[in-house]
């Protein structure tokens, strides 16, 4: 069991936190000196204050009036008002306008402000951690173990200035690192000498080069130099190790996590893009309304106006027929703007809301284990949820959970371990876990195992089991006494197994091993430590007992070690054949988090594909691309992208598009550093088409949002980024939406996110269920607005070739003003934020339900003009039915029905009823909200015209209520009822024919999932493809692959035997370091990631996996021209 240390860091202050961004324009290098801030005050290089909020009390209102104006209708709309102003254009009151237009902005103003409000909460919690520094309050570093500054490491409680540091939030791997100070400033560990060190920096200028750091230390007439070994970086984690003191040498934005993070962006969906659009068309099509209505004014007042002159002059300053058609253009552009009312916008808000809610409360996305539930951290990007094409996923942490379990071994042909995670819960209940304690007072009670036989084994002394045992404690690099200090989760996971089963390590020094073995102590002397590196992928140990025999013990990838064993190897097994014996191999599981290969099959049945961007090394990658299902044995070959040049990397390409065949080799560093630098996209792109799956391995944070711009810019599809480090901060402030999950490595992936939750698998959820239910809700709430205002609009054009073209309006101005507020408002909403065709589990159970978002079938350029299409013929029979009618029609008294009033009254109380019935035709879900919102909206339209067609208003306000007595006078008449009968069954019979023509004829998948009975889930389809088995990197050679070294590196071998991690005295350490290389540190710089074998075969093309390293990657995305990967 891992346990860390809360102690306390002492940092050195370099400069104020008071000073809040940097005034050096272009930096050419960065100086600091410690305990000088006269010195560094001069530079005004920036604190460590991190802002992600977009706004402050001075510049909200500006800033957020700009950003509403960027909106098209609203800029519209205030047009409109500044025209409404003007009385001899206006035919309608100024706050017909400016009421929906002050709502709209009043309402996205709040929800804006609420959303920086957290981000303020969140920057302040980051930037007000309160810190213990030597002099000052000045740089902002907080009493945690992670660093919030990068930081020259000058010293510590480690022997040798030693550090060790987690950098998962950095590259993704969860290994432990090490950093060492520089020699002269190692015991620099007490406060007066930290003090009075005055030692300074000059370095190179804040950049995103995440691996490299190069500077000179000047310290008493001496210079030393600084590389990355020696730099401990913002979000690195301190592992193990008491105190350690640094120099602050970038804070803030000008940290290498902060350069690597990209800009906040303003996100918009398609929906949102597509919406601007269709409002420039709208208003084309206003305008060609108003032009050919000017037009008529003109005519009619040169051919017929002209006569009424004597009695009818026009009014100043209008003194010819040209003028008056002029000024009549801009009164029908204000009688005809409500083909786009104001109130569409208020209303997307209110129902992005209600869906960020759903998202909230949704019960099947908290997590009980960690007390967290789903959170929509945006309230704009709901509907683009049901839209996403391409997934870019993190892996360590995100797919994996960061936890190494020892899960079955195999000891001289017999295997133990009978159960594994995945049905470890159906076994527990036959054999029941494992309790050590009463066989090993020295057991890990966190280790679990389920099979009593392995235990027994041990205890009866097999000599077999025991070696095994032995080996697995004393063949590693860890360091500590019980609170093991791994260099990889899997060898703690080893470590940790072995002492639980009685062979327990205890400490080491540079010489000797202590173990308790069954109880007893016991010391070996340690001769060597053959390490562990990624060309070896092997680590051994040589060994004295006590007995003074010398024994070699050895660990790796089955792949390495049979190959040792394999019978070519005659001349070795002939020197090895008397001592070199194979004892067993092991099982570790780097546990996934639950679900995620079933979240993974369900989402690529909904055609969406999924990229796992690491910045882990290929050997880890491969096998959670196994352990996700994403590769399969059934792929006949991987193929990788590895060439260290750009003509090597087009060569790799091009050989598998013209041959067919496919290589296999491990990246190097270089290869995506490379691809980031060249034009390839067809050969790329060719390639990629090809393949059922893509991993990125090897991939700096920068190199991670270069992808996903490029597939943004180049597919225009939507993008999705998951991740939980600050590693996947700039790919998720990327992608089209961005998700957080608030795992191991921090909440920076949270913060920078839109939608945020605990486990992977409830991606699924999100998209399939919430996404989708979006994505339909708002694109049949778009589809009715448009519909019921251009049907209601559009009787103003035809009222205009019968009143001369003057302007005047068909409707009562009130009705115009609460048409789209009070009388349509309620049902729509309710059904923008209720409706569902499918119920969630249909949704779950059917992924290929969610393919329409990805086409953009539901609201489209066709589906606009369709809905446009209805309402002017709604519109039409709505104006001309009334008007026919009426035109003959009689009260029982003989009074005649042809007058302006009843012919309003008519027009609008059949365009409320139609509309109403024609949204209760297009509610697919009905909810008791629904019931009341129709018909309580239908009855306020009533309640409402009666009460302002009364008597009483009219005493009170003559001048404003001009349709007194009205509604009494016009629904107490049959013929009034029969008309508006007639208009309803013209307008709605249409649409109930054509609905059931295309459900018989052309039906979705929708409609055939209501009707049909719960069948098979899509869990069982996948699953009966088969399980995957065990397979190694590429085809040939069986299914059998590595599970060594996942994400294991060079270790501590040469730490270890050079003693410099060992708490010695100054003679004993004089002594040993006389026989021992010093250099461990500079072997560390010189490794290098060289490619092994390569891996051949002819293939099919369609089932290839594609690989790609950091390198190779980056030719690939410089130019700025990639394609994405597909399946």
């Amino acid at each position: 069991m891992h346990t860390h240390r809360q102690a306390p860091f002492f940092f050195l202050s370099v400069y104020s936190c008071f000073i809040f961004a940097s005034c050096v324009s272009a930096e050419e290098e960065r100086r600091v000196r410690a305990n000088d801030r006269e010195y560094n005050e001069k530079f005004q290089y920036a604190s460590n204050c991190i802002m992600t909020s977009k706004y402050n009390i001075i510049t909200f209102l500006p800033v957020n009036l700009f950003e509403q104006f960027q909106e098209v209708a609203n800029t519209y709309f205030l047009f409109l008002l500044i025209l409404q102003l003007i009385p001899q254009i206006s035919s309608l009151s100024w706050f017909t306008t400016i009421v929906p237009l002050a709502l709209v902005l009043t309402i996205t103003a709040v929800k804006d402000a609420t959303d920086d409000y957290f981000r303020h909460k969140s920057d302040n919690q980051v930037n007000n951690r309160q810190s213990q520094v030597l002099i000052r309050v000045d740089a902002n570093l907080t009493y945690r173990i992670y660093f919030q500054a990068d930081l020259l490491l000058l010293s510590s409680s480690e022997p040798h200035g030693l550090c060790y540091i987690e950098t998962a939030e950095l590259d993704g791997e969860t290994n432990m690192k090490v950093r060492q100070s520089v020699s002269v400033t190692s015991e620099l560990g007490d406060q007066n000498n930290l003090s009075s060190f005055n030692g300074e920096v000059v370095c190179e200028p804040p950049n995103n080069k995440l691996d490299r750091f190069c500077g000179t230390l000047y310290w008493r007439d001496k210079k030393y130099t600084l590389t990355n070994q020696n730099m401990l970086l913002r979000g690195c984690v301190l592992r193990n190790t008491e105190a350690c003191y640094g120099l602050v040498i970038f804070a803030g934005p000008d940290t290498k996590l902060m350069q690597n993070s990209g800009r906040t962006k303003f996100k918009r969906t398609s929906i949102d893009r597509l919406m601007n659009t269709l409002v420039l068309w709208i208003f084309g099509f206003l305008v060609c309304m108003g032009v050919i209505l000017a037009i008529g004014n003109a005519v009619w007042e040169r051919e017929v106006g002209s006569l009424f002159q004597s009695y009818l002059p026009w009014d100043p300053p209008v003194d010819n027929f040209l003028f008056n058609a002029f000024l009549s253009f801009w009164s029908y552009v204000i009688i005809l703007n409500t083909v786009v009312p104001i109130s569409l916008y208020v209303s997307v808000e209110v129902i992005r809301l209600g869906h960020s809610y759903f998202i909230n409360w949704d019960q099947h996305m908290f997590c009980s284990q960690c007390n967290t539930a789903a959170e929509a951290r945006t309230t704009t990007l709901n509907e683009e949820l049901g839209q996403v094409e391409y997934i870019f996923s993190d892996k360590t942490g995100t797919l994996t959970q960061n936890i190494m379990s020892f899960n079955k071994c195999s000891i001289n042909g017999q295997t133990f371990g009978k159960c594994t995670l995945k049905h470890r819960h159906v076994y527990s209940r036959t054999c029941g876990r494992l309790d050590f304690t009463p066989f090993n007072p020295l057991a890990d009670l966190d280790f679990c195992f389920y099979d009593d036989t392995l235990l027994e084994s041990v205890k009866v002394g097999d000599l077999h089991t025991q070696e095994f045992f032995r080996l697995l404690s004393l063949c590693h690099t860890v360091m500590r006494e019980l609170v093991y200090k791994a260099q990889s989760p899997d060898e703690g996971a080893l470590v940790t197994a072995a002492r639980n089963f009685g062979f327990v390590f205890r400490s080491r020094t540079p010489g000797t091993i202590s173990t308790t073995e069954m109880g007893r102590p016991a010391t070996y002397t340690l001769l060597a430590i053959l390490d562990f590196n990624n060309i070896r992928k092997r680590m051994s140990v040589i060994v004295r007992n006590a007995e003074g025999r010398i024994r070699l013990y050895c660990k790796g990838a089955d792949t390495v070690l049979l190959e040792r064993l394999h019978p070519c190897n005659q001349e070795l097994t002939n020197i090895t054949s008397d001592h070199l014996n194979l004892l067993g191999a092991t099982a570790i599981e780097d546990k996934l988090q639950e679900g995620v290969p079933e979240t993974i099959a369900v989402l690529s049945l909904a055609n969406i594909k999924i990229w796992v961007l690491t910045g882990d090394k290929q050997e880890t990658a491969v096998n959670i691309g196994y352990s996700c299902k994403m590769l399969t044995d059934d792929m006949t070959e991987v193929f990788i992208i590895s060439g260290h040049t750009v003509q090597s990397v087009r060569q790799e390409l091009r050989s598998v598009s013209l041959t067919g065949r496919t290589a296999a080799c491990p990246p190097s560093s270089w290869s995506t550093a490379h691809a980031l630098e060249a034009d390839m996209e067809t050969e790329f792109l060719s390639t990629a088409c090809a393949c059922k799956a893509v991993i990125c391995c090897r991939v700096t944070p920068l190199q991670k949002a270069q992808v996903v711009e490029l597939i943004k810019k180049h597919k225009k599809a939507v993008t999705l980024a998951i991740g939980d480090g600050a590693n996947d901060v700039s790919m998720i402030k990327s992608a089209h939406i961005g998700v957080g999950i608030s795992g191991q490595e921090g909440i920076q992936a949270v913060l920078a996110s839109d939608y945020s939750f605990s486990q992977f698998r409830f991606l699924q959820r999100l998209l399939l269920v919430h996404g989708r239910w979006s994505y339909l809700r708002m694109c049949r709430f778009l589809c009715y607005f448009f519909y019921k205002n251009f049907a209601f609009t559009m009787v103003h054009f035809w009222f205009g070739f019968f009143c001369g073209f003057s302007a005047q309006t068909v409707y009562d101005q009130y009705f115009i003003t609460l048409y789209n507020i009070v009388y349509t408002s309620l049902p729509v909403l309710a059904m923008g934020i209720f409706d569902q065709d499918v119920p969630d589990h249909r949704s779950l159970e059917y992924p290929k339900l969610y393919e329409p978002g990805q086409l953009n079938l539901l609201f489209n350029k066709k589906e606009f003009f369709i809905c446009i299409a209805q309402g002017i013929y709604t519109s039409v029979v709505l104006f001309f039915v009334p008007y026919a009618v009426l035109s003959d029609a009689s009260q029982s008294n003989g009074v005649p029905l042809a007058d302006y009033q009843t012919f309003a009254v008519t027009t609008a109380t059949a365009l409320v009823i139609v509309v109403s019935v024609q949204i209760a035709l297009d509610t697919g879900f009905w909810t008791v909200i629904n019931h009341v919102c129709v018909w309580g909206s239908l009855g306020s339209y009533f309640t409402i015209m009666f009460a302002l067609h009364s008597q009483s208003l009219f005493r009170i306000f003559p001048n404003q209520f001009h349709f007194v007595g009205s509604a009494q006078s016009t629904l107490l008449q049959p013929v009034v009822w029969l008309t508006i009968a007639l208009a309803t069954a013209i307008c709605i019979v249409p649409v109930l024919a054509f609905r059931f023509l295309k459900l018989d004829l052309k039906p979705q998948l929708s409609d055939t999932k209501k009707r049909k009975p719960v069948g098979r889930s899509v869990g069982g389809a996948w699953r009966g493809t088969g399980s995957v088995s065990e397979g190694r990197l590429g085809a040939r050679g069986g299914s059998r692959r590595s599970g060594y070294a996942f994400a294991h590196q060079e270790g501590f071998g040469e730490l270890i035997t050079s003693g410099k991690n060992m708490r010695l005295s100054s003679m004993a350490l004089a002594s040993f370091a006389s026989r021992h290389s010093s250099g461990w540190i500079d072997t560390l710089r010189r490794k290098k990631h060289t490619s092994a074998q390569h891996l051949g075969g002819v293939q099919s093309s369609t089932q290839l996996c594609l690989w790609v390293s950091s390198s190779t990657l980056k030719l690939l995305l410089c130019s700025g021209r990639l394609t994405r990967y597909t399946y």
